[in-house]
């Protein structure tokens, strides 16, 4: 598995538009726990069916994109979060220690 950095609010609007999932990653760059948050994520990550894209947002030098994220979602800004989408919908919003690829599998699988 690969992150795919997110860099552009365009990227937002493809992924919006991307009929199969996605997974958006936020993470402050300056916290702890949002790195913790990120490692433990990656451990089980290999878990999630392939196809699966995933998306990583430096919310310390992208604040425009996480404003931008939580307005085409619906979702409030946290740090860490991850969000699940797809067909532009959410289907699943989880931040600090809720944050699980096991889940993000069985939401998949369902």
């Amino acid at each position: 598995m690969q992150w795919n950095d997110l860099n552009e609010i365009a990227q937002i609007d493809e992924i919006k538009k991307h009929e199969g999932y996605s997974v958006i990653f936020k993470h402050s760059t300056r916290c702890s726990i949002s790195l913790m948050a990120k490692r433990n994520f990656e451990l089980d990550w290999g878990n999630i069916p392939k196809g699966t894209e995933f998306y990583f947002l430096d919310l310390i030098n992208h604040r425009d994109i996480s404003s931008y994220i939580a307005d085409v979602f619906h979702v409030h800004h946290e740090s860490p979060q991850v969000l699940l989408i797809k067909n532009g919908e959410c289907l699943l919003d989880a931040s600090h220690g809720d944050i699980s690829a096991d889940e993000i599998t069985e939401v998949i699988s369902n």
